[in-house]
């Protein structure tokens, strides 16, 4: 009689990274952002890195941490004006980035400068997302359009 064989199948977990998606060390700091999609986890300080997700809350905190998109003298601005810029709370960057994810602009901020970035870009249709990260709250955005030059957006 012949013996029956027992066939077993692994299935490996493959974690897949995602463009302009921002991990950041728990140990060190350390900040990486994604440009290339890759299979594989990233790793630093001999941990795995943590990604950080997008906050989009509109509570109290969200308020004080969601970019907000302005046009003054015909020119568009993205700013997190309420937020603290001391040494121990402040915003690191802003980011905007267009909707598919081929277009980007990134302005580091330090303690004590305003939090506010001139939209560049040719962003199509006006449309783009924004980002800010704070260094002790994390990533927050807004995504919106670009209706018209007098200044009104739609989310």
């Amino acid at each position: 009689m012949q013996g029956k064989i027992k066939r077993e199948i692994i299935y490996r977990e493959v974690f897949m990274t995602i463009k302009l998606q921002i991990y950041k060390c728990s140990i060190c700091g350390n900040i990486v952002q994604i440009l290339q999609e890759g299979e594989g986890n990233l790793i630093c300080c001999g941990k795995e890195m943590e990604l950080l997700p997008i906050q989009y809350d509109k509570n109290e905190l969200g308020e004080k941490h969601t970019p907000k998109i302005e046009i003054k003298d015909g020119k568009k601005y993205v700013n997190v004006i309420g937020h603290p810029m001391t040494d121990e709370h402040y915003i690191q960057f802003i980011e905007t980035y267009s909707k598919d994810k081929n277009e980007l602009h990134l302005k580091f901020f330090y303690p004590n400068e305003v939090p506010e970035v001139e939209v560049g870009g040719t962003y199509k249709n006006g449309e783009f997302n924004a980002i800010e990260l704070c260094n002790i709250h994390n990533l927050w955005g807004d995504n919106r359009m670009l209706e018209n030059e007098n200044g009104n957006y739609s989310i």
